[in-house]
């Protein structure tokens, strides 16, 4: 059986030859030109996504290197204070002994530890009584600039007609987990919980 058997006429090879560009073309199109194109927006999006990632750290490298000056600037001034490892909590009584042995009273009572990842809180309520208010402020202003980080608030301060200054607050010591030895008064992590 001869199939084909006759000359194609100009015309029918000048359409055989557009259908095989078609294809061509469809072929390249299909499976070189939109795999091209995939890969391109995608190197694009990533490009995108990489250059983010790189202006985020920018920034970070920029608030930490503020930070660093900062520090700095307190050390050079004197006002950095010091977190001590857990368990600190002998040396924290004994600065408070020394902080208020010349008051006329005063009583502490801590509060239970509380942990959140590394950082634990001693809080603890504190009640002084001087002979005048200027040495009722020197002793919650030795206490913010001591060594161990403190934090006093709720400060309330009541002066008699004779010039004792009773004062009542609250303050907590900070202390981090870095450095420092479990034990069995050491709580359980809060920040684990969420």
């Amino acid at each position: 059986m001869k199939i084909l058997s006759r000359d194609f006429t100009k015309t029918e090879k000048i359409l055989i030859v557009l259908l095989f560009v078609v294809l061509m073309g469809l072929v390249y199109y299909q499976f070189v030109d939109k795999n091209v194109r995939s890969v391109t927006d995608n190197a694009k999006v990533e490009a995108s996504s990489l250059e983010a990632q790189i202006d985020e750290a920018l920034q970070r490298a920029e608030k930490l290197r503020n930070l660093q000056s900062t520090l700095d600037k307190l050390e050079e001034q004197g006002k950095l204070s010091y977190m001590g490892s857990y368990n600190n909590s002998k040396a924290e009584v004994r600065f408070l002994n020394d902080l208020l042995a010349d008051t006329l009273t005063y009583s502490v009572e801590f509060s239970s530890v509380t942990r959140t990842g590394n950082q634990i809180r001693r809080s603890f309520k504190l009640k002084y009584q001087t002979g005048g208010f200027r040495a009722a402020r020197e002793i919650i202003e030795n206490l913010l600039k001591s060594e161990n980080r403190c934090l006093v608030s709720d400060i309330s301060c009541s002066i008699s007609t004779s010039g004792v200054t009773d004062v009542e607050a609250n303050a907590t010591f900070y202390e981090t987990m870095v450095g420092g030895t479990p034990d069995a008064g050491l709580p359980a992590d809060s920040a684990a919980s969420y």
